[in-house]
């Protein structure tokens, strides 16, 4: 039997090994994060990397910061569009703004539960983090 596994007395079957709320979060901040990159295109194996990177580097946040938990998802997708802009340029692009220059979304709130992309220039919230594809019919970058 794998360790960390506990087996069912009735069965003799492993039982999985039940989660951690972190991991769930940590979990679930990758998969948002995957499903906008996924919308946009741009989820290549470089740029999983970085999102594997954040969630790495947030596991340990976390750990010094339980109550932080709550607000991953957002700052995964912070670390992604940052690490992005350093490498490639600016994403997600805005699609509510049909003129002008390209811009990117912003995550809100900065530090907070229920993570969105929002546009400063329109005001407007245009998606939850992990629904881009569903906001802009899966375009999110040119």
């Amino acid at each position: 039997m794998p360790s960390g596994a506990s087996s069912d007395a009735a069965s003799g079957t492993p039982s999985p090994t039940p989660v951690s709320p972190l991991e769930q979060a940590l979990h679930a901040a990758r998969a948002l994060v995957l499903a906008d990159l996924a919308a946009g295109e741009v989820a290549a194996a470089d740029v999983v990397s970085l999102v594997e990177d954040s969630v790495a580097q947030r596991r340990w946040w976390v750990g010094q910061w339980p109550d932080g938990v709550e607000f991953v998802a957002g700052l995964v997708a912070q670390d992604v569009q940052d690490a992005l802009l350093e490498r490639y340029g600016r994403w997600p692009l805005c699609p509510v703004c049909g003129s002008g220059d390209p811009h990117a979304l912003d995550v809100e709130p900065e530090l907070g539960p229920d993570p969105h992309w929002v546009c400063h220039k329109a005001g407007v919230r245009v998606a939850a983090v992990g629904a881009l594809g569903s906001a802009t019919g899966g375009r999110t970058s040119s």
